[in-house]
């Protein structure tokens, strides 16, 4: 007995078989590949753990609101880089007027920054006075453990006249809740344990970087660190209502879209004022 052979599939047929397809897509969209589907920002909002930087929150929690006044002789310009902005030309932002600059350390206790002897280095090598900070990540160690770790990767103190105290970057968490899962008051609490241990590492006062919104929602607006020179982050004319026991700030983060540089800040007061702080 002959075996049939079916022949080929007729254009006819493929037509059919495409026009259910589709209709069954149009019906069932679960049914439909994952690969398919582009991702939303949403999807991809969380960031790579060691990828945050100074002010990354500023700008979608305080909005961006104009540049402030004003000329560089009386507030010395500075910048502050991370590793995503890689090997940064000093040279260029030196004959632009920029006299000071920090550089992110460390991160938490899992992270230094790979481009840190460049641009710590390199900006002192153009005469800059130079400076650098640790980003705080509240929810993965202590205060104590994380000043540690800030001054064993670079940043510590040097009584040399141009290198000034570290920082402290505690701001809104881009890697989940805004005050790291912390109440007020142990927020308070972390934050004053990095300071004396750094104290205690240094002998000098950190900076404290911040935003006066986050201060006030994660801090109780706490009044009690005036001791610590306060670097403010606002993308405005002004440098706005500071955080409570403070009167005054000594530098400014005004923009995140500055030249050659994004994050520009303003010193308050001329550079006679930067060496100051500097020589403790």
């Amino acid at each position: 007995m002959p075996v049939h052979r079916p022949g080929p599939i007729r254009p006819r047929r493929l037509f059919l078989v495409a026009l259910l397809l589709t209709a069954f897509s149009l019906l069932h969209p679960a049914a439909v590949s994952a690969a398919e589907v582009p991702e939303t920002p949403e999807a991809t909002a969380t960031p790579a753990r060691g990828s945050a930087h100074m002010g990354m929150g500023v700008v979608a929690h305080d909005g961006q609101e104009g540049l402030p006044a004003g000329t560089r002789a009386t507030q010395a310009e500075g910048v502050d880089v991370a590793s995503y902005q890689g090997n940064v030309s000093w040279s260029t932002l030196w004959n632009s007027g920029v006299r000071w600059a920090y550089t992110k350390a460390s991160e938490g206790t899992y992270y230094r920054n790979p481009y840190f002897s460049q641009q710590y280095t390199g900006s002192y090598d153009v005469g800059m006075i130079r400076g650098a900070y640790h980003f705080a990540t509240p929810d993965t160690s202590s205060g104590a453990t994380q000043a540690d770790y800030f001054v064993d990767s670079g940043g510590g103190w040097y009584g040399d006249g141009r290198t000034l105290p570290g920082t402290l970057d505690i701001e809104w968490n881009p890697y989940g809740d805004a005050c790291f899962g912390k109440s007020q008051s142990a927020m308070v609490t972390w934050i004053r344990d990095f300071l004396n241990r750094y104290k205690a590492r240094t002998g000098r006062h950190a900076v404290i970087y911040t935003a006066t919104n986050w201060w006030s929602q994660c801090t109780g607006n706490y009044g009690g660190f005036s001791a610590n020179p306060l670097w403010i982050a606002r993308y405005a004319s002004t440098a706005g209502t500071l955080p409570a026991g403070w009167s005054t700030y000594t530098m400014w983060q005004y923009t995140s879209s500055g030249p050659t540089v994004g994050d520009h800040d303003r010193f308050n007061g001329a550079l006679d004022r930067v060496q100051a702080l500097a020589a403790g």
